[in-house]
């Protein structure tokens, strides 16, 4: 019964997400959305479903951290890196369209692979150790400071970046030089987000399909011809994660890692800061956002209450929240439902409000 439940459901998310790449489509008369999109479903699908032979022969098995829920030990050995699949379709569709310059094209290629690069480092640790822990969390967070850095000052300098900061009601606030911090913390804090939700089958990539769905249909409704490319690259991310999903789905044949959530989290604050989405972004990733913010407090509460009452106290039963909620007794594959509905809603809202 859970089996046909999830078919169902991952089925009716394909039906939304594609419905509303074919309404966008045709409002801007441009077919080539709906068919990059169902290219790029296809794509990931096909090449997930033969790169797990691929995965399984090289044995990128996936290693479960000890102090995680023990329900999720029997995950153990399942394939993982699938961003592999994820992101190397993403570099040929990035490669095969016009950006609005060679040097804008490369900046994006490089800054992206960077953070390719440091997800797949970061896998390939962890399995060459036998244990879940790759890079240390301060070599990550260099690593992605530089590679985000370089792509940011690279758009400040070549005026590629607004530095009026869009909210409500087309309110504006000119941040000047403060944009290179902001965008550059928004960027590292995506990537980290998505990487924190990849903790339940099919969490972050369902999620992920819903954010570049929000996220194309948003920059087509600002009706800018400029951003217009970065619109059909979110549709093209969003059929990318759906046909992963349709692999990773509980129970996952195949996890994603940190090759597929750290880039794919990178790539949409990348989109963000180059549309001038932040206000937008920041709601369509609410989950994401949520499930960092639950890492936060939980660590600073324990913090707080280990110097004031010298035995640290919580807050949640385990974090990322996800994870909260599955000790409570809820099953997995119904958190990842709910929290994929309230994406949806939250994508909804952003395009209502």
């Amino acid at each position: 019964m859970t089996g046909k439940s999830n078919i169902f459901n991952y089925s009716l998310l394909l039906l939304i997400i594609s419905f509303i790449t074919l309404i966008n489509s045709i409002y801007i008369n441009n077919p080539y959305i709906f068919i990059a999109y169902n290219f790029s479903i296809i794509a990931a699908f096909l090449t997930t479903k033969y790169g797990i032979k691929f995965i399984k022969k090289y044995n990128f098995l996936q290693t479960i951290r000890t102090e995680g829920p023990n329900s999720h030990l029997i995950k153990k050995n399942t394939p993982t890196m699938g961003g592999l699949f994820i992101i190397s379709i993403f570099f040929l569709i990035l490669i095969s369209v016009n950006i609005i310059s060679f040097k804008f094209k490369l900046a994006l290629l490089i800054t992206i692979f960077g953070f390719f690069s440091i997800g797949f480092l970061d896998d390939y640790l962890s399995i060459k150790k036998q244990i879940n822990l790759g890079l240390k969390s301060k070599e990550k967070l260099i690593l992605q400071i530089f590679f985000s850095s370089l792509f940011v000052i690279f758009l400040f300098n070549n005026n590629l970046i607004n530095n009026n900061l869009i909210l409500l009601d087309h309110l504006t606030i000119n941040l000047k030089n403060f944009i290179i911090p902001i965008s550059i913390i928004t960027i590292i804090s995506l990537s980290n987000s998505v990487n924190l939700t990849d903790g339940l089958d099919g969490l972050a990539a369902g999620c992920s399909s819903i954010v570049f769905c929000g996220l194309g249909t948003e920059i087509l409704l600002n009706d800018n011809e400029t951003y217009l490319i970065f619109s059909l690259l979110s549709f093209c991310m969003s059929g990318l994660c759906l046909g992963f999903l349709k692999h990773n789905k509980y129970p996952a044949k195949i996890f994603m890692g940190d090759t597929g959530s750290l880039t794919i989290g990178a790539i949409i604050g990348i989109i963000c800061i180059v549309t001038n989405s932040f206000f937008t972004t920041f709601i369509i990733s609410g989950i994401f956002v949520i499930e960092a913010v639950s890492v936060i407090l939980q660590v600073s509460y324990f913090k707080i209450t280990k110097k004031i009452f010298s035995q640290g106290k919580r807050l949640f039963l385990m974090t990322p929240i996800h994870h909260h909620f599955e000790l409570q007794g809820i099953r997995e594959e119904k958190i990842v439902e709910i929290f994929w509905l309230i994406n949806i809603i939250l994508i909804i809202f952003s395009i209502v409000m």
